[in-house]
């Protein structure tokens, strides 16, 4: 094998492709990026077997050929070659060894075979469609933060995806939750999506693609069946396994019936619920909201380190209301609204409560109250 290519071309590609190489492996060929060179382009693969990225890059091929090379130390090197450099990679025989080149300085690289590297057989993905990549980032965005990180629930490490009827219009919904706060979004479903199986993407999967959806403007092809899902990002392939389990029955836990409205001021908000919990326990973090007619006052109160009391002017006309949240829950879901104000709508101090921008806005937040 022998190839030449730029060096931003090909940081670019590791970046993208080392991030799902975990740092400490038993097996030694998933330390290892793929590279294929082939007509025109370098092919680079990365897996760790649940999850796997391809990315395409054009390149100078003087010989075509497929080795394997460790994927961080690969990357380190490149990305302290100076800019504007050529890279070339040279192979030759059977010794398991790849020479690196670029200007003045060598490296000699040991590689493994790639007919070692695994391949993550996505087999048939029954449903695609495509989605603009604002889109696919909104229904991340807007529900990352609540995937459970507690590995014995499995079935809450990621965000629950799906089609449903809403209202006579089909969504694409996207769910998550940790059992103290379900975050929920939806729009219009894209053609080719109505019908796909519930899917429950892994945590993994989700950071990987938000990271790529950052480097995208255009469309995203998705690709679903029930055990695998695939997002096309130009020349990045990432195919990833989905969890295998149920995601419960979220519709439940959504109180329709909340009939006490608060309209609050979401940035004067945030910011008092920020400042009064300074003074609460890092364990605990319980902000108490005592609501009357029009006001609203955030109080905590920590027996090793004092109080805290802010009022705000609010929109609030049902009968007086006090109810505690976790501070950084609410401050999480304040982050997420769009617009100036959020609405919380509540029933009593043991009952959940739903925060959104406005009635019908497209996410919705549920949290789970605290005794105060």
């Amino acid at each position: 094998m022998k190839v030449t290519l730029e060096r931003a071309a090909l940081l670019k590609s590791l970046g993208h492709v080392h991030r799902v190489v975990e740092r400490r492996n038993t097996i030694p060929i998933l330390s290892n990026v793929l590279l294929q060179a082939a007509g025109r382009s370098l092919l680079l693969k990365a897996t760790d077997l649940d999850l796997e990225i391809t990315e395409t890059v054009a390149a100078d091929v003087g010989q075509a050929g497929a080795t394997t090379l460790p994927a961080h130390t690969l990357y380190d090197i490149v990305r302290k070659l100076p800019d504007g450099a050529q890279v070339s990679l040279e192979q030759s025989g059977e010794g398991g060894q790849l020479l690196l080149r670029s200007g003045r300085s060598r490296f000699t690289l040991q590689s493994l075979p790639e007919t070692d590297f695994p391949d993550l057989n996505a087999g048939d993905l029954s449903h695609k469609f495509v989605l603009p990549a604002g889109d696919l980032k909104k229904l991340i965005e807007k529900t990352q933060f609540a995937i459970s990180t507690e590995e014995t629930r499995y079935y809450l490490n990621g965000i629950f995806m799906h089609t449903t009827d809403s209202g006579g219009h089909t969504m694409l919904r996207a769910v998550a939750t940790d059992g103290h706060r379900l975050a929920r979004v939806e729009m219009p479903a894209p053609q080719g999506s109505p019908g796909m199986p519930g899917v429950i993407i892994p945590r993994k999967a989700v950071t990987e693609v938000q990271k790529l959806i950052e480097d995208s403007e255009s469309e995203i092809g998705i690709e679903m069946s029930t055990t695998k899902a695939r997002f096309t990002f130009g020349n990045v392939v990432l195919t990833s396994k989905l969890i295998d389990g149920t995601f419960p029955d979220y519709a439940r836990v959504i109180p329709t019936n909340n009939d006490k409205r608060l309209t609050v001021e979401r940035g004067s908000f945030a910011q008092a619920v920020d400042r009064v919990s300074t003074i609460s326990s890092e364990r605990g973090r319980a902000v108490k909201l005592a609501i009357t007619d029009g006001k609203l006052t955030l109080s905590v109160t920590n027996p090793d380190s004092g109080s805290a009391v802010e009022e705000l002017e609010v929109d609030y006309d049902a009968p007086a209301i006090d109810i505690g949240f976790n501070a950084r829950y609410l401050l999480d879901i304040t982050s997420q609204l769009d617009s100036d104000t959020a609405l919380f709508k509540l029933a009593d101090p043991g009952s959940p409560t739903v925060i959104q921008d406005r009635d019908g806005a497209s996410a919705l937040y549920v949290l789970m109250p605290m005794r105060v």
